[in-house]
């Protein structure tokens, strides 16, 4: 296997791997062209998406600043919305589905590290680059989800359709569809229902 295949597959894998090392570093350069554009540099900033995250939808927007660690292991569905400091580390697959929100300082994180140092550290190969033992999870976010500001989602997770992240918010384990979930770790409040109808807050209106 590659060391690309065994990244994606969960297995330990090279990190120093050639040309996972030159994805990550032109994944880095097209974020930072990306945060250096004014808001009302649409076309270009599209295009870079596009080159970025060739598995987006129609309707992404990512305000920025953004930061991608490979962008091309990231699935957003339709109606995609990111605000400031959306920050994904993609070395397992991402999928998120259609008209998900996703509030200011939201991370994504899919790679594991040993808990022993021994297994953590840096080591050196005879040609002087150097490595760590890293795999990773995958991550899925179901359609009409909203994660609030200042998530964090774990690799292994999978959140299900129409589910509400409260802010601050580290989700460490599977959140059911439908749910409100707060806290760190991240647990279910309640099941969100009709009774929710924005329409039955009279104070709001």
């Amino acid at each position: 296997m590659t060391a690309t295949e065994k990244m994606l597959s969960g297995k330990i894998y090279d990190t120093g791997d050639p040309k996972l090392a030159g994805e990550r570093v032109a994944a880095h350069r097209l974020c930072q062209r990306y945060n250096n554009l004014d808001e009302e540099e649409v076309d270009q900033r599209n295009a870079i998406l596009d080159e970025l995250l060739p598995n987006h939808q129609e309707g992404t927007f990512i305000q920025g600043p953004m930061f991608f660690d490979y962008g091309k292991y990231t699935e957003t569905g339709k109606n995609f919305y990111a605000n400031f400091n959306f920050t994904v580390l993609d070395s397992g697959p991402i999928k998120i589905g259609d008209d998900v929100l996703i509030g200011p300082n939201v991370t994504l994180v899919t790679p594991v590290h040993p808990l022993r140092f021994q297994e953590r550290n840096m080591k050196t190969k005879p040609d002087g680059s150097q490595y760590d033992d890293e795999y990773a999870k995958p991550i899925t976010i179901g359609s009409n989800c909203w994660l609030a500001s200042n998530v964090t989602v774990i690799g292994g997770v999978t959140i299900g359709d129409g589910c509400v992240i409260g802010a601050g918010s580290v989700v460490t384990r599977d959140i059911p569809a439908n749910s409100l979930a707060v806290g760190n770790p991240c647990k279910v409040v309640r099941k969100i229902t009709d009774k929710d109808d924005i329409r039955l807050q009279e104070d709001l209106w």
